[in-house]
């Protein structure tokens, strides 16, 4: 089978163009000259391909797989996912073939495509029909390289934080997929960053009213906590440190699913909810686990009733 005749090379549109601009910086702070001229020619040809189309922000459709590629720049993937990403929706939306993708890029960047187009094709209708622990395994199993799955997130990531142009009823359709499917999946890989904010955008898109209350009732009660939290961290990290004990220390905000999560399965109010902040020590061993625990006891009160041991006492 001869493959299909390639996309002339025009110009990028200037909008398109500004879009990439930033992203190839970000990929020149770890691409050779070499990688980069292949990102950049990815880049021309999705560019082509993609010429006329917009999304339904009215924007270029090619800003959409160029956003892609900007996140998984921020985690620094590989070449071959690179151009894979620019290239993500290109079989699905042109005349362009996988084989003429995998005659230009190379065998390695067509088999992601293909892979991401595979899933892109399964379709998820409801938490109960698609048995959501399931199908996530079936995503996971049908991924052989879980770069399909990383590129898969990264478009997922944009496609939410651009949720707004698309229809109601669709935006919540998409919305309760992210939730059930993609931002577990996020989290089974250590993704925690893009875990919460998939979970955030999809309780915006779903209940919006409450999330609009939510964020109002955090945005009140956090007045000086941030201080606080700095002060709080600063006197861990000086009574591990005079114990001698080898720690990462880290504080943040809950975000908004996670309290909002909490409140509903345990009928909380939001006063009642007491961990809106949050605080992690990281340690070498067990050992130095049950030492910083009493550091911790002896610079802050315990409260009753709140202490599991999950050393001890694993989770089910």
């Amino acid at each position: 089978m001869e493959p299909a005749p390639a996309p002339p090379e025009p110009a990028a549109a200037p909008a398109a163009d500004a879009a990439y601009e930033p992203v190839r910086k970000a990929l020149a702070t770890y691409l050779s000259p070499d990688d980069l001229e292949q990102i950049d020619t990815a880049y021309r040809f999705a560019a082509a391909a993609h010429a006329g189309q917009l999304r339904m922000s009215g924007e270029a459709y090619v800003t959409h797989p160029v956003a892609v590629t900007g996140i998984l720049a921020s985690w620094h993937l590989d070449p071959q996912a690179l151009v894979a990403a620019l290239l993500h929706d290109v079989t699905e939306d042109t005349p362009v073939g996988m084989e003429e993708i995998g005659t230009r890029f190379g065998a390695v960047a067509a088999e992601l495509v293909d892979g991401v187009s595979k899933l892109d094709r399964i379709e998820f209708q409801s938490q109960e029909d698609a048995q959501a622990e399931n199908f996530r395994k079936m995503l996971m199993a049908m991924s052989r390289d879980v770069r399909v799955i990383l590129i898969k997130l990264a478009d997922r990531l944009h496609n939410m934080r651009t949720l707004d142009a698309v229809p109601s009823e669709q935006r919540r359709r998409i919305a309760r997929e992210t939730l059930d499917i993609y931002a577990p999946i996020a989290n089974r890989l250590g993704l925690n960053g893009v875990y919460r904010e998939l979970q955030d955008l999809a309780f915006r898109h779903l209940y919006p009213l409450r999330y609009r209350v939510l964020a109002k009732a955090v945005q009140a009660a956090r007045g000086n906590r941030r201080e606080l939290v700095g002060k709080i961290l600063e006197a861990i990290k000086r009574r591990l440190s005079e114990l001698a004990i080898e720690a990462e220390v880290q504080g943040r905000e809950k975000h908004l699913y996670s309290i909002y999560r909490k409140m509903r399965e345990k009928s909380l109010s939001f006063s009642q909810v007491l961990d809106i902040y949050g605080f992690r020590v990281i340690v070498r061993d067990a050992s130095s686990c049950y030492l910083t625990l009493g550091a911790l006891h002896q610079l802050f009160r315990p409260v009753p009733g709140k202490f599991k041991d999950y050393i001890a006492i694993p989770k089910a």
